[in-house]
């Protein structure tokens, strides 16, 4: 990413402390990413083999910019959305970003809001990120409503710490000033939303949704997220946001790098030959790394696009206001690969041209 694009420092930029934070935010986010696709993905298709149901699988054209998605829920599909900061959340964006006291994850709080089955043995460390029972914590907290919020432990002086510090976490910032926000940034706008009339207003919260690779109805949890992400642009770090939805029944990530979505798609015994072939791994060999799963004569692959933004979607080289063309795209793909498994350590994801073929 260039660096005009950027409201996060880059590495060259950071104290040595800070590149070490840099590093272990990245370390621990590339575990919660394996996690995240288990529980997402494949947990939630775990759900419906149980239910002797059809898995819903994503149809490649729902994976381009701007396709739209059944409105279908399905409960069978894990749903969530957990925010994850590399620094602190300072207490200032609380108006916005609803963390208190109340909703700390202290077993008083959590006992008192009935949202998970204590026993009497409350384990105080579990949520710490890099605790070996974290992910325990994490599963069973993740049904809960709004968003769970991990962030650096600010007593953690001599060395970083992350915790998942609270539950029930509501994102209360209007889409309006997030799509402000963005327009201002991009400089669709100077200064208010409507400063143009009501179809530009309009066009842009449409585009809004479109920069973050959704539809423009979208269900809350998803708009939660791509509110989140942009109202997080204020913090001088990165940041991770999770979200995962009924109807989309994908893993939709938003980080520094962009968006990326990763759902289960099913490839033929053909198809599977033919990409084991192409990258020079015998077909056992690409079973047992990637496949999660068989569906009657088909494998179930965890498939992972990737986005970019176009130039509609960044600020312009020149400054300058400028007029925002609604049939122009904010995205385009720019990356579609085969993921191993989680826990996979040798194979990395390999290349596989699909949405458009």
């Amino acid at each position: 990413m260039e660096k005009k694009l950027a409201f996060w420092s880059v590495r060259e930029e950071l104290s040595q402390a800070n590149r070490l934070r840099r590093s272990y935010y990245e370390l621990l986010r590339d575990e919660l990413d394996q996690f995240m696709i288990q529980y997402a993905l494949i947990d939630s298709y775990t759900n419906f083999t149980n239910k002797k149901l059809p898995y819903p699988f994503v149809e490649k054209r729902e994976l381009k910019p701007r396709a739209r998605i059944p409105a279908i829920e399905y409960e069978c599909q894990n749903t969530f959305l957990v925010i994850f900061i590399e620094n602190t959340l300072p207490a200032s964006h609380k108006k916005y970003i609803r963390f208190f006291d109340v909703n700390k994850t202290t077993k008083a709080n959590l006992v008192l809001s009935k949202t998970l089955p204590l026993s009497k043995k409350f384990d105080r460390n579990q949520k710490h990120l890099e605790y070996v029972h974290f992910f325990n914590f994490l599963r069973v907290l993740l049904p809960v409503d709004y968003s769970l919020l991990i962030q650096r432990n600010p007593a953690s002086k001599a060395r970083d710490r992350y915790d998942l510090s609270h539950f029930h976490v509501k994102i209360d910032w209007p889409i309006a000033e997030a799509a402000e926000d963005l327009a201002q940034s991009l400089r669709y706008i100077s200064k208010d939303l409507y400063e143009k009339g009501d179809k530009y207003a309009e066009d842009i919260q449409k585009k809004f949704f479109g920069y973050y690779g959704l539809p423009v109805m979208s269900g809350g949890r998803r708009t939660a997220a791509i509110v989140a992400s942009q109202y997080l642009k204020r913090l001088p770090c990165i940041s991770t946001v999770y979200a995962g939805s009924s109807e989309s029944r994908a893993l939709i990530r938003i980080s520094e790098r962009g968006t990326s979505k990763s759902v289960l798609m099913k490839l033929t015994e053909e198809e599977i030959k033919q990409t084991a072939e192409d990258n020079n791994l015998a077909l056992q060999t690409f079973k047992k790394n990637y496949m999660v799963s068989r569906n009657k004569k088909n494998g179930v692959f965890i498939f992972q696009t990737t986005y970019s933004f176009t130039g509609q979607a960044k600020p312009p080289d020149d400054g300058k206001l400028r007029e925002l063309i609604p049939d122009f795209y904010m995205l385009t793909v720019s990356g579609q690969h085969i993921l191993p498994k989680p826990g996979v350590w040798k194979y990395p994801p390999l290349s596989l041209n699909v949405i458009y073929s």
